[in-house]
C-alpha cells in the first residue's frame, strides 16, 4: 500500500460577498480534488487542540499524526531543526520575519516577499552588528528567518504572529512579560541597522516593500518526536519548500525531499514537487506533500491569487497523483484536506474544523459528497475526527 497525504496550505475559508457567498473551494475549478471527494470518503477533522492557537506548525504536527498536547515545544525549534541549526537544553529558538513598517504600523509580514539572497545579506548584517554571546541570527528562506537566544532567555516572552495584525502599530504588539523589553528593544535596533541598508534602498528605487524591521515570536525549546515509522511503521518522506514543514519531518525521523524552484509562494514549481513525490513513493510507503501559496494569497486578502493557488494545487499537483494512483495497479491511498483555514476576510488562520477527503484505489464504496468544499463534505461519513488521529486511520486500515 502506497499513501499520498496532500496539503494546500490554508485553502478552507469562509463564504465571500464577492463570490456570491461561495467559499474559495466552491468557487474554484478543482476537478482532481473533487473526484476524490465523490469516490472517497469525507469529514471533518479538528487541526488545532483546544488551548492551542492556529498555527501551521500545530495543524500540520496533527496532520502527520502527532498530538501537539504531547509534542509540540514551538514553531521555530521545528524550522531549527530543517535549517541545521542544533539547539542545546537551554536554547529558544525564535521565528525571525523580515518585515516592512511603515508610519510606524506593521505594513508587510513578508516585506514584498523579498528573496533569499537579499534576505541573506540583510540577516548577515544584522548577525554583525547585533549579535553577542547569548544571540544569534540564521538566515532561512525568503523572509523567514531564524533568532537563538541562550541561557533560556525569552522563553516565557509573549509574542504575537506579524500576519495576525497588519495595519496595527509597533508599538501595541512588541514582545511583552518576561525578557519582553530586551527584545522589544532589539526589534528597533534593528529598524535603525536595516532603514538605510543598500538592500532596502535598492527595493525602495524598484517600487518594493522594504524589509525594514524584523519581528520575532514562534519561539520554543529543542522538540522531542517519537520516529514516524515506529509510531506508524510505514517509511515516510516530505516535500515542501518551508522550513517549518521539513523542520516536522527531520523531527519525526522522515526524509526531506529538496525540490529545487520550490519557493513557498505562487510561483513554487508544482511539477518539481508532484515527481519528487512520486519518485519518493519507489523506495517509502508515505509522501507528505505541502503547498503554502493558498495560505499566502489568504494572508494577502487576495481573492484572485487564492482561486490560482487552489487551482494550481489541484491541477498540477493534485491530479498528477492521483493519475498515478489510478494507473499504478497497486493499492494506494490518497488524503487531501487544507491545515486550517486562512479567511479572505481575516487574512488570518482560524480555529475551524477543515475538511478532508480520503480515496482508495482498492475500495467502491464512496459517500454521497458531491464536491470537495466545506459545505459538500457535511454529507460524509466520517463526521469530525482529530487529526492526529487520521494517520493512524489510514494506515491502520
Amino acid at each position: 500500500m502506497k499513501y499520498a497525504v496532500l496539503i494546500g496550505d490554508g485553502m478552507a475559508d469562509y463564504p465571500i460577498k464577492e463570490l456570491d457567498n461561495k467559499t474559495i473551494l466552491q468557487a474554484a475549478r478543482i476537478p482532481a480534488m473533487d473526484y476524490i471527494a465523490t469516490h472517497g470518503k469525507t469529514g471533518f477533522a479538528k487541526t488545532i487542540p483546544d488551548g492551542f492557537s492556529p498555527g501551521s506548525d500545530v495543524a500540520n504536527m496533527s496532520i502527520l499524526g502527532y498530538d501537539p498536547v504531547i509534542y509540540y515545544s514551538g514553531r521555530a525549534p521545528l524550522e531549527a531543526a530543517s535549517m541545521g541549526v542544533p539547539l542545546t537544553a537551554d536554547d529558544v529558538a525564535f521565528r525571525c520575519n523580515l518585515i516592512t513598517v511603515e508610519y510606524g504600523r506593521i505594513k508587510d509580514y513578508s516585506a514584498g516577499h523579498i528573496n533569499s539572497d537579499e534576505a541573506k545579506i540583510l540577516l548577515k548584517t544584522l548577525d554583525t552588528e547585533l549579535s553577542t554571546e547569548e544571540l544569534h541570527f540564521y538566515p532561512g528562506i525568503s523572509y523567514r528567518h531564524l533568532l537563538v537566544a541562550r541561557s533560556n532567555l525569552g522563553a516565557e516572552t509573549k509574542c504575537t504572529p506579524p500576519h495576525d495584525i497588519i495595519g496595527q502599530k509597533v508599538k501595541k504588539y512588541l514582545p511583552s512579560g518576561i525578557d519582553g523589553k530586551f527584545f522589544s528593544g532589539l526589534i528597533q535596533a534593528t529598524m535603525v541597522v536595516l532603514e538605510m541598508h543598500p538592500v532596502n534602498l535598492k527595493r525602495i528605487a524598484e517600487g518594493k516593500n522594504p524589509a525594514n524591521s524584523i519581528w520575532v515570536w514562534g519561539q520554543g525549546p529543542a522538540p522531542k518526536f517519537t520516529p514516524f515509522r515506529k509510531l506508524y511503521g510505514k517509511s515516510g518522506a516530505i516535500v515542501s519548500a518551508v522550513d517549518l514543514l521539513k523542520g516536522i519531518g527531520i523531527c519525526a525521523g522522515m526524509e526531506v525531499i529538496e525540490v529545487p524552484g520550490a519557493t513557498g509562494y505562487m510561483d513554487t514549481n508544482y511539477e518539481g514537487k508532484a515527481r519528487a513525490a512520486l519518485e519518493t513513493l519507489r523506495t517509502k510507503d508515505l509522501v507528505f506533500v505541502h503547498v503554502e501559496a493558498p495560505d499566502e494569497a489568504g494572508h494577502e486578502g487576495s481573492i484572485e491569487k487564492k482561486i490560482q493557488a487552489v487551482e494550481d494545487f489541484d491541477r498540477r499537483i493534485v491530479a498528477p497523483i492521483l493519475k498515478h494512483a489510478d494507473d499504478s495497479g497497486e493499492p494506494f491511498i490518497i488524503l487531501i484536506m487544507p491545515d486550517h483555514p486562512t479567511p479572505i476576510s481575516l487574512k488570518t488562520h482560524t480555529k475551524d474544523p477543515i475538511p478532508f477527503a480520503i480515496y482508495r484505489t482498492d475500495e467502491n464504496d464512496p459517500d454521497e459528497t458531491e464536491a470537495f468544499d466545506e459545505e459538500s463534505v457535511k454529507k460524509g461519513s466520517l463526521g469530525l475526527v482529530m487529526a492526529s488521529d487520521l494517520i493512524g486511520m489510514i494506515v491502520k486500515t
